[in-house]
């Protein structure tokens, strides 16, 4: 025992294992705010397409955040038209454990592949005076208004037509194929 407790690499890893364990108890009072930004492409009938996008915020910390602000420049209006909602947002107070939502509407303006940037969130934290910063997950790749081919959906009317016939065909086949396959028990009696 008094050789594993000498070791240099045994005191080493104990050490760094007490300073980690005091910096996250010295840190571990604030907020940590996760985001999450989707898109989603919409086709109407007309031929335009929208861009539905959602940021979803939380608080994974253990104090509330405050005079929280989010911004999302990353659509440029050469590109694309505010339909439903804005680009940014503003909320007094996020609790610990809290969640905030935010969506908007856009419709695309002109085809291509579109790359968005990821939202920034503005928050503050009581004991700090400078303004604190988190950035959202970026949305991947969009291919907007792009030649789509048509889906091939499940045909239920067909299987509402044929339905019955085909499970009493299955039923017929597994019986036959049951009556003709020898068992174990008869493989082994013999």
């Amino acid at each position: 025992m008094g050789t594993l407790i000498g070791n240099p690499l045994i005191k080493a890893f104990f050490i760094i294992f007490l300073v980690s364990a005091a910096t996250a108890t010295a840190t571990g009072d604030a907020p940590f705010i996760i985001a999450h930004k989707k898109a989603s492409l919409n086709r109407l009938k007309s031929g335009a397409e929208r861009v539905s996008v959602s940021v979803n915020i939380y608080n994974q910390g253990f104090t509330a955040a405050y005079d929280l602000s989010l911004i999302d420049n990353s659509w440029p209006q050469d590109a694309f038209d505010i339909v439903n909602g804005n680009t940014s947002h503003s909320w007094q107070k996020l609790d610990a454990g809290g969640h905030l939502s935010h969506s908007f509407e856009l419709e695309a303006k002109r085809k291509g592949m579109f790359h968005g940037a990821p939202a920034v969130i503005y928050f503050r934290i009581p004991t700090k005076a400078v303004q604190q910063e988190a950035y959202s997950t970026p949305i991947l790749p969009l291919d907007i208004l792009e030649e789509r081919p048509p889906e091939n959906k499940f045909e239920w009317r067909l299987m509402a037509k044929y339905g019955s016939q085909i499970s009493v065909i299955s039923i017929v086949v597994l019986f036959i194929y049951l009556i003709i396959t020898p068992s174990k028990a008869s493989k082994k009696k013999r």
